[in-house]
Parts: C-alpha cells; sequence; structure tokens
C-alpha cells in the first residue's frame, strides 16, 4: 500500500474533499489525524476509519490550536509523514460588496492555516529528513471567477506560497506540491443548491463550466492527493496539479 505505517494530518477532513482523502489514505495504510473546526464530523469520520484514526477539533487560523493538534499527533505517533492542508471556504463578493471582517477571516482559514500548519510540522519532518505537505488550491488561481474576489485572492496566494515553501524546505526533504481542483460535488455546493431558486439549473451551470460537462466529485482529487502524498511523487515539488475536468482551459465560457 500506498502509505503504509506513514502518519497523516489532514484538515477540513469532516466532509467533501478532506473526508475523501482521509478515508483514502486509510485505506492505503496510512495512520490519519482527522482535523476538523466541528469535531463530531471529524469523529464520524474517524469511527468509520477505525483504530488508526484520531479526530482533532481545530480552527487552523488559530496558532494555539494548531500547535496543539500537531503536538497531539506528535505524541501519538512519534512522526509526521503528510500534511494536507485542505481546511477552506468561500463566499460571494467583490472589492466592493465583500465586508472587511469576511476577507480577514478567508485569508485566515486559507492562506494563514496553511502557514501555521506548516509552522509546526515543517520542524518536525525536517528532523526526520522526509516529509510531503500538500495544499488545496483552485483552478480559480489561473482562471478568475466573478463576485469570488477574497476566495480567487486566497487560492492564488495558496499556489504562490505552495512554491515559495518547495524552495525553502527541499533541503530538508521536504516537498511541497498542491492540488488544483474544479469544481467538486461536495455537501459545500449540495447547500447551495438547495438554496437556489432553481437548483437544476444551477448544477446544469456549474456542470458546463468543466470541459468535461461535470462537476467533480471528492474521490477524484482525494486520488491525486495519495499520488503526491506517495512516494510515486518522489521527484515533485513545487507543483500545482491541476484536477479540474478542464475549468481552467477556457471550455467553461462556452455553453
Amino acid at each position: 500500500m500506498d502509505l503504509e505505517s506513514k502518519v497523516c494530518v489532514v484538515t477540513g477532513a469532516g466532509s467533501g474533499i478532506g473526508r475523501a482523502t482521509a478515508e483514502l489514505f486509510a485505506r492505503q495504510g496510512a495512520k490519519v489525524g482527522v482535523v476538523d473546526v466541528n469535531i463530531d464530523a471529524a469523529r464520524d469520520v474517524a469511527r468509520d476509519i477505525g483504530t488508526d484514526a484520531i479526530p482533532l477539533k481545530a480552527d487552523v487560523s488559530s496558532s494555539a490550536e494548531v500547535e496543539a493538534l500537531v503536538r497531539s499527533v506528535k505524541e501519538k505517533w512519534g512522526r509526521i509523514d503528510v500534511l494536507v492542508n485542505n481546511a477552506g471556504f468561500g463566499m460571494t463578493g467583490n472589492v466592493t460588496t465583500i465586508a472587511e471582517s469576511d476577507w480577514d477571516r478567508i485569508m485566515a482559514v486559507n492562506v494563514k492555516g496553511i502557514f501555521l500548519c506548516s509552522k509546526y510540522v515543517v520542524p518536525i519532518m525536517a528532523e526526520q529528513g522526509s516529509g510531503s505537505i500538500i495544499n488545496t488550491t483552485s483552478y480559480t488561481a489561473v482562471s478568475a471567477i466573478a463576485n469570488r474576489t477574497a476566495y480567487v485572492a486566497s487560492k492564488g496566494a495558496i499556489s504562490a506560497l505552495t512554491r515559495a515553501m518547495a524552495l525553502d524546505h527541499a533541503k530538508d526533504g521536504i516537498r511541497v506540491n498542491a492540488v488544483a481542483p474544479g469544481t467538486i460535488d461536495s455537501p459545500y455546493f449540495t447547500k447551495i443548491f438547495a438554496e437556489a431558486a432553481d437548483p437544476q439549473a444551477l448544477r446544469e451551470d456549474f456542470n458546463a463550466r468543466a470541459a468535461l460537462h461535470r462537476m467533480g466529485n471528492p474521490e477524484e482529487i482525494a486520488e491525486a492527493m495519495l499520488f503526491l502524498a506517495s512516494d510515486r511523487s518522489r521527484f515533485a515539488t513545487g507543483s500545482i496539479l491541476t484536477v479540474d475536468g478542464g475549468s481552467s482551459i477556457g471550455n467553461h465560457l462556452v455553453r
């Protein structure tokens, strides 16, 4: 198995891409720290995985909470081999309509969260002489979408941060890469569709944005995470692996 005996930490693991990634990693032999701001969701995932998973509550924008979760994983298993910085969210608004507090919150979770988790995990990996860090960015970092200014800006920052970290920590044996998903049929979008005036029309609109004319599913992104976590990608660092159904190549402009 690709992750046999490796210790992995996945943030935002209570649902969607994070949950699918935690579950796939466990099936590949990993021990998994299941991190989510919603501890009940984290417990559900850890319970489904079994004895090789522990649920951990953390707001990744809090230095104290991140330090505590990293310490808990290190005390439990003695090392950390893989960190998946997946926690994040978005909301509508352009620079004139989004509230300053909402802008700050998106940046705190999406960007500062990666900084903090990496800040406390990198020294552990450096001491081991090995490790893989995977950040969740988005195709919108290179192909912006309307009325999501803060989200798009945060994802652009994540892609740049990924490359900077890869350069800084290659000497420590740490690889840093990112996955850039397209629109994923996850609980986040299920809620958006349910609240729409015409849920089916909105779903069809999202499907049409991809060259493959469908949204992805969390398991497809988890497979990309697995590749970057495993030794199969041992020569990859500073890479942005785009898995977006062709949303970033212009076909989303054609209806």
